[in-house]
């Protein structure tokens, strides 16, 4: 079973930054996309950042977190990452790491992980 496990999460005050990791329990490669979702109380899950896992590299980020915020990978290490700067308060949330994958049937396999919590004071 793929496993997936965030850390870097924690307290910071407005404008601080954070670096979120996402380590997975075998190759990344064999992913997809791999991405970063975050999930506020009272409010649905929403994508913030994904990349390509292979391949060629290629980006996706919402509109309130460009500019703040960079995905990244590290193939070697099985990793991917979540630079946060100049955060905000409204950037409170859970952040979950999640990665896909087509497989022969072309069909979709969704994973992931615990969730690691991010909470910015004013």
């Amino acid at each position: 079973q793929v496993q997936l496990v965030e850390s870097g999460g924690g307290l910071v005050q407005s404008g601080g930054s954070l670096r979120l990791s996402c380590a997975a329990s075998g190759s990344i490669l064999v992913f997809n996309v791999m991405g970063w979702y975050r999930q506020a109380p009272g409010k649905q899950r929403e994508l913030v950042a994904a990349i390509t896992s292979r391949g060629s590299t290629n980006y996706a980020y919402a509109d309130s977190v460009k500019g703040r915020f960079t995905i990244s990978r590290d193939n070697a290490k099985n990793t991917v990452y979540l630079q946060m700067n100049s955060l905000k308060p409204e950037d409170t949330a859970a952040y979950y790491c999640n990665a896909q994958r087509i497989d022969r049937a072309l069909s979709l396999e969704n994973y992931w992980g615990q969730g690691t919590q991010v909470t910015v004071s004013s």
